[in-house]
């Protein structure tokens, strides 16, 4: 079920008998010269959508803008702040909980977003109003990654290429892929900017001077394809563990 797609009077029976919601996160950031910036919020929505439709709960509106400074070399890179993202998707989950949902899992695609999201997890955790736990697709479905690419990136590399060929193939410049893994590193240690144990990079551009890391030219829909139904299969038993939950056992520990 999408929020957006659903009337008042038709959500009321919904909070009625369920407790849960999906929040999906990306970010609007380059991913390279053949990929969209759009690419993490596609695809997070794109899960968040999927598992909501096979599992009946909830699926909210997406967080498009995430934390993205360290693209911000890159034409047309947008983002927030740290504290203004955390405020901004803690105040929706608040949002949420007046509905009387006191579960969310947060659909995240960029992982610019991560501590943030687990900082507001801890948040509602500790004032005891919500559980919210992140998921990240690829983190779902590891083997699977490394099993079908010998460079897989991590940024707008061939498993985030293979996504969106397999999401919206019209966004891709499937013509540019060779330029992206030519102009660009096979992968962070290559990149030779951690010196004796330091990471001495902050910015994409530090790394890679096209934006992306891996070998696209390893990418295909098929791939995609089967990277999305094995994620989201993953998603949907997420979905399901935590719905089975009781709340107080997902709440802190009292003190010793």
């Amino acid at each position: 079920m999408y929020l957006g797609n659903e009337a008042w009077p038709d959500l009321g029976a919904y909070f009625e008998s369920e407790s849960l919601a999906l929040v999906p996160l990306g970010s609007t950031e380059q991913h390279g010269p053949h990929l969209p910036e759009g690419t993490d919020h596609l695809i997070a929505e794109a899960f968040a959508r999927a598992a909501a439709d096979e599992t009946g709960f909830l699926c909210t509106p997406t967080v498009n803008v995430g934390v993205s400074s360290h693209h911000r070399q890159f034409h047309g890179t947008m983002w927030v702040s740290p504290p203004a993202f955390r405020d901004y998707v803690e105040s929706l989950a608040r949002n949420l909980t007046y509905h009387g949902v006191d579960r969310v899992v947060f659909v995240n695609a960029h992982g610019g977003n991560v501590p943030h999201l687990r900082e507001v997890g801890r948040r509602l955790r500790e004032d005891e109003v919500a559980y919210a736990v992140d998921w990240m697709w690829d983190e779902s479905v590891p083997e699977l990654v490394d099993d079908l690419f010998a460079q897989n990136g991590p940024h707008g590399g061939p498993k985030e290429t293979a996504m969106i060929q397999h999401l919206a193939p019209d966004l891709v410049h499937d013509d540019r892929l060779a330029e992206a893994r030519d102009g660009g590193v096979p992968s962070v240690a290559e990149a030779e900017t951690i010196v004796h144990g330091a990471r001495t990079f902050y910015d994409a551009a530090d790394n890679t001077a096209n934006g992306v890391l891996g070998d696209q030219t390893d990418a295909t829909p098929a791939k995609g394809e089967q990277l999305f139904e094995a994620a989201t299969g993953e998603l949907v038993r997420l979905c399901e563990w935590l719905d089975d939950q009781a709340f107080a056992d997902l709440m802190p520990e009292p003190h010793v």
